[in-house]
């Protein structure tokens, strides 16, 4: 058996090196919930949220408005624009469907519809946001999610007070961020 082990070896791990990827997503994602506050089954209920909910208005309203979900335990922040405040209304109405959603704030702008322009900087600009708190080191990163629309930047997290002010100081003296606005669940 022992000098069949290498030939064994050999003929495996091509049909192994697929997997590579699969598991080392899957040890990322687990990484990520060691150091969250929400539990692991919150984590994939949010998860689930944003999938279902970004299914249900893509297939409902098209490109008519544009909006991102962000769901952080169980609590849904809407972002983006909608042309009328009916459709904004409507898009709320259809996340509160969405099995699990505890709570729906909806942030939606009244307008036209942003250009990709925009929402490439509003990608850029949390990028600069998340690496400043990395480099400040104050908190782990991964306690506070960051949205940016239209340069307005959304904290979201289950966290202590003292986080929190850390977190938007550093977010409000990030160029190019014009408010920031505070989504967090306080720790006890």
């Amino acid at each position: 058996m022992r000098k069949f082990l290498p030939l064994l070896l050999l003929a495996v791990i091509p049909a192994l090196q697929g997997c590579f990827p699969v598991v080392a997503t899957g040890v990322g994602a687990g990484a990520l919930m060691v150091t969250d506050r929400r539990t692991s089954g919150t984590y994939i209920e949010d998860q689930g949220i944003e999938l279902k909910a970004m299914t249900r208005l893509n297939d409902k309203f098209n490109d008519s408005v544009h909006v991102t979900v962000t769901s952080y335990n169980r609590n849904v922040l809407l972002t983006g624009q909608a042309p009328t405040e009916v459709l904004k209304a409507d898009v709320e109405q259809e996340v509160r469907t969405v099995p699990n959603v505890a709570s729906v704030l909806n942030e939606m702008a009244i307008g036209p519809l942003t250009s990709f322009a925009s929402h490439s900087n509003d990608t850029y600009i949390t990028s600069k946001v998340k690496g400043r708190m990395i480099e400040a080191n104050k908190f782990p990163v991964n306690q506070v999610k960051v949205v940016t629309e239209n340069g307005v930047v959304y904290l979201l997290g289950i966290v202590t007070r003292q986080v929190a002010d850390e977190a938007v100081e550093i977010a409000r003296t990030t160029s190019d961020v014009k408010k920031v606005v505070k989504v967090f669940e306080y720790e006890n």
